[in-house]
Formats: structure tokens, sequence, C-alpha cells
């Protein structure tokens, strides 16, 4: 039905030949469970490869975004300066021709 392996295990003490293990492949483990195993891990080797390159397109987006927040912090900051800076001309203007 099947064809035992045979593995050839060294003596420990004798030079003189090597011992015959008689391995059954169907214990402890069916065929089936070995490929289950075997597919469970490149399972899991695929979403840890999902995951480092989702972790380094994450990091990528996070600093993109970062910048973007940065420029847009610089923009508000740049535009209120404008926007104070154009309050306080007007009312220098608006109080001269008063005083004139």
């Amino acid at each position: 039905m099947f064809r035992p392996l045979l593995v050839q295990v060294p003596r420990q003490h004798e030079h003189t030949g090597t011992t015959a293990v008689l391995l059954n492949p169907l214990c402890p483990f069916t065929a089936a469970k070995v490929l289950a195993l075997k597919a469970t891990v490149m399972l899991l080797l695929t979403l840890l490869i999902k995951a480092r390159v989702q972790i380094g397109a994450a990091s990528a987006v996070g600093i993109a975004l970062l910048l973007l927040q940065t420029l847009v912090f610089l923009a508000i900051s740049g535009g209120l300066v404008l926007a104070a800076g154009g309050a306080a001309l007007v009312a220098t203007q608006q109080r001269r021709p008063a005083a004139a």
C-alpha cells in the first residue's frame, strides 16, 4: 500500500555500519495534516510580508501627510500674517485722512 521511508542513522560508538530506522509516513501526521501545515506556514509568511509592505507604505503615506500638514500650516500662518498686515495698513490709512 505504501512504501516506508528508510533513513540511515549512524551508531554512536561503532564505526562498522549504519542502522536502518523505519519511519512510518502515516504516523503521527497524515499527508493531509502535513499539507495543511505547509499551507498554514505559507499563509502566515504571506501575511507577514504583506504587513511589512503595508508598514512601509503607511510610513510613506504618513510622511507625505506630515509634509502636507506642515505646508498647510505655513500657508494658513502666512495668510493670517498678510490679513493682519493688511488690516493694520487699512487702519493706518483711515486714520491719516481723519487727522488731516
